[in-house]
């Protein structure tokens, strides 16, 4: 997650976009899933095998989950989540990269150690699924099913994020559209282009995310829709794409204009708030953050262009149901559906509740929602359906066709 100094262009409008994971994608993903133990070895260095926790390091009766932490709420430990789904939680820290998930659950010990683990729902339900890691969710069993955001139903632009070959396999429980945050102060205006990103007047105060996904998504969407490149899927390019995108960066790279390529919330927060950039495209939370730090007017644009969409979602490993743990699984999706957990993540981190409800919620518990915060998480719902709903949004991809050429042209991009 994630800009009257402009001629802004006009809007140039995409064709629809595919489903990120048609009947097509999900072969397309399963056949690449066949290198996975021959060339994710390569990918990963050549490592065979992760770092493994002693089996013995849980209790017996802990829902063990591996996940970062931000699928809680409620303070810096569990225990406001144990509380709400009714079961004793041992959460393992986990990271967002695809390969460790791919090592952990596909190649090494992950589904003796973990019950359930959360990951991004743009492919990673897929490999995981058709590896055998992962298993299906019995949506009956989990109440709260009922309030899913509508784009998860059958049909939704989201629905093939937590579907494997039609079968309900991961459970949403965040999401967002990435967007640029800015310091409104200094740059002295609303911005609402990606352009502004790329603007020479923010040269060497810019700076974007140290990740070829997002950071290549967002660039190919601003390429496309004004008209500087032809590009077909900003989620999905082609290897001429791809090439098009990352020359347009170590362009822009080596005349000075980015800062840096910051890695993770707090370093992405801190390069704002200490005012080292004035543009960055980044994750929501971010923005939040830096804006809280010393209090400045750090603000979180929507793009005409349109954003990154994603989603973290989560998953029943093939060993937590062996070992019994699906009642325990469903207590805590159940929790993950809930306006009490989308109220709190929305209001905390600034994420995007993944149920109906939220706003009634949020007017029927005064005592926990003041009139400001009430007011701030109004306009925050209201600026995510605007983002939300943007035609040239583009769906997070973790496999794309052409993984090799990312990453080898993201390289060329780092070493500019």
């Amino acid at each position: 997650m994630y800009v009257s100094v402009y001629k802004i262009k006009p809007k140039v409008k995409s064709a629809p976009l595919a489903p990120p994971h048609s009947s097509a994608k999900v072969k397309q993903t399963m056949d690449q899933l066949e290198f996975n133990r021959r060339q994710m070895l390569t990918i990963m260095g050549g490592a065979a095998a992760a770092a493994s926790l002693p089996l013995g390091a849980f209790a017996a009766d802990p829902f063990k989950l591996w996940a970062p932490g931000i699928a809680k709420v409620g303070g810096k430990d569990w225990a406001a989540m144990e509380k709400e789904a009714g079961i004793s939680i041992a959460n393992i820290a986990k990271s967002a990269r695809a390969d460790e998930s791919i090592q952990k659950m596909v190649v090494g010990d992950g589904n003796k150690l973990y019950d359930a683990m959360t990951d991004n729902g743009g492919g990673m339900e897929d490999a995981l699924a058709s590896q055998g890691a992962i298993v299906e969710i019995d949506t009956s069993k989990i109440p709260n099913w009922a309030n899913v955001d509508a784009r998860y139903k059958e049909g939704g632009d989201a629905a093939d994020t937590i579907r494997h070959e039609g079968k309900v396999v991961a459970i949403p429980y965040i999401s967002n559209a990435d967007s640029l945050a800015f310091n409104h102060e200094k740059v002295g205006e609303e911005l609402t282009s990606w352009e502004a990103l790329f603007d020479e007047q923010f040269r060497g105060r810019a700076a974007m995310q140290n990740d070829f996904g997002p950071t290549l998504t967002n660039t190919a969407i601003y390429l496309k829709q004004s008209g500087k490149q032809d590009i077909v899927n900003a989620s999905d390019m082609t290897e001429d794409e791809v090439k098009g995108v990352c020359g347009f960066l170590i362009d822009l790279k080596k005349k000075g204009h980015f800062r840096t390529f910051w890695d993770g919330v707090q370093n992405g927060a801190d390069l704002l708030s200490s005012e080292e950039v004035l543009v960055s495209s980044c994750w929501e939370v971010i923005q939040i953050f830096a804006a809280r730090k010393n209090g400045q007017d750090i603000r979180y644009g929507s793009m005409k262009e349109g954003h990154q969409a994603w989603n973290n979602v989560v998953m029943l490993t093939k060993g937590g149901q062996e070992r019994g743990m699906e009642d325990s699984f469903n207590a805590l999706a159940n929790v993950y559906l809930s306006p009490w957990f989308g109220s709190r993540t929305l209001a905390g981190l600034g994420f995007t509740p993944q149920m109906t409800g939220v706003n009634e919620y949020i007017e029927s518990n005064p005592d926990e929602f003041d009139a400001d915060t009430k007011a701030l998480l109004t306009e925050r719902l209201a600026r995510k359906k605007e983002r939300n709903e943007n035609p040239g949004n583009a769906w997070q991809n973790v496999f794309p066709t052409n993984i090799r050429a990312y990453q080898d042209w993201w390289a060329r991009v780092q070493a500019a």
